[in-house]
């Protein structure tokens, strides 16, 4: 189990980040105006998978690997920059999903299913969260404590915060995301915006540079 005194510690500084605005929490924003609550929440769900994965992957040492190998470093990231491109284009490009009924916008299972694969992939593809895992968890570890345990428990409760915060958003946003699709141009607005997003986390991701070891 956690400690006390790790708790006291880790929530405050996981909260932190997490309420930090960043790719997270406006691909959760957009999915929730565009497909509603369901979407919203799968979004959320999405990247807190995404967490978990990269949990599971610095216990077995792929973190490190990340963190060490530029070459490994640039091929996922570059794959992930792909991803989001391609979807971002798609997004600008395709109105039909946005020409919906609006009384049926809470039985969109497709858009649902679609929006947690999208987020689990934006998620895993940035290889900076890894690195992120493998240098923030360990710092919360005890001595004494068992390091593969302690890493799982940690990317389970950091996981668990970050899907609380992300619901909360999804929430307060989504009781408004039938009066705003009413209106075409506002539907127009909302497409533009999303794609325009997950563009931008292209760009963000195709730029930045990989931690220094």
């Amino acid at each position: 189990m956690i400690e006390l005194s790790t708790l006291l510690t880790f929530v405050p500084a996981a909260l932190v980040i997490i309420i930090s605005p960043g790719p997270d929490t406006l691909y959760v924003l957009t999915q929730s105006i565009k497909s509603g609550q369901g979407a919203g929440l799968s979004a959320g769900l999405g990247t807190a998978s995404g967490v978990l994965v990269h949990t599971t992957a610095a216990v077995f040492g792929l973190a490190a690997l990340l963190e060490t190998s530029g070459l490994l470093y640039t091929i996922i990231k570059y794959l992930g920059v792909l991803y989001l491109f391609f979807f971002g284009v798609q997004m600008l490009r395709n109105d039909d999903e946005f020409n919906m009924d609006v009384d049926a916008l809470d039985d969109h299972n497709d858009s649902v299913m679609e929006s947690y694969k999208k987020a689990v992939v934006v998620d895993i593809s940035n290889p900076k969260v890894a690195v992120f895992v493998l240098a923030f968890f360990p710092q919360f570890i005890p001595s004494q404590a068992n390091v593969t345990l302690q890493m799982i428990l940690l990317g389970v409760l950091y996981a668990i915060l970050r899907l609380s915060y992300l619901s909360g958003v999804t929430l307060f946003t989504a009781h408004a995301q039938r009066k705003l699709l009413e209106s075409p141009l506002t539907r127009r607005a909302v497409r533009y915006a999303n794609g325009s997003v997950l563009l931008g986390f292209g760009a963000k991701l195709a730029f930045e540079k990989r931690p220094l070891p």
